[in-house]
């Protein structure tokens, strides 16, 4: 089985599905418990998705064999254009360790360049170790906190395209 990597639309039923499954996971391991429907559904509600779409982004979705297995998104900043920011990163637990979560940054700093971006920006938390390995192997290295807007962020990383 093989990875492809694509972009589709935030809204289409796989992405959407997939980013039921991201906040299902970061705000259960957050909260030390499953996180309910009603949670999910508030954080999809208001997680500025509509973003990640052009001119003011990019969302992917990956697969492994045909089915959704993985997503990221790539916003577009407003005031420096040449700085976006990485978000949403998720691979499902039974397809991590495949190359799956390499395959996403590429395509995600493929697109920032061909919109001109030259820094590739992210926050994350300390425990979500998997992500803070993954961008780490890629080449993105920890930096000074670049905002304060997210009581979530714990860690702060950059790569330069």
């Amino acid at each position: 089985m093989t990875w492809t990597v694509a972009p589709e639309h935030f809204g289409s039923p796989d992405a959407v599905q997939l980013r039921w499954d991201y906040y299902d996971e970061v705000a259960g391991r957050y909260w030390g418990r499953p996180a309910t429907d009603q949670e999910i559904e508030e954080a999809l509600t208001d997680d500025g998705a509509e973003r990640l779409a052009p001119p003011t982004g990019e969302f992917v979705v990956g697969r492994f064999g045909g089915k959704p297995a993985s997503c990221a998104g790539l916003l577009l900043n407003d005031t420096e254009p040449h700085i976006a920011e990485l978000t949403r990163v998720f691979v499902r637990p039974g397809f991590r360790s495949t190359g799956g979560g390499g395959l996403l940054l590429a395509a995600i700093e493929s697109a920032a360049r061909g919109s001109g971006v030259r820094v590739i920006r992210l926050d994350t938390r300390h425990d979500l170790v998997e992500a803070r390995g993954l961008y780490a192997k890629h080449g993105y290295r920890e930096v000074p906190a670049f905002h304060h807007r997210d009581q979530y962020a714990e860690h702060w990383f950059a790569k330069e395209l």
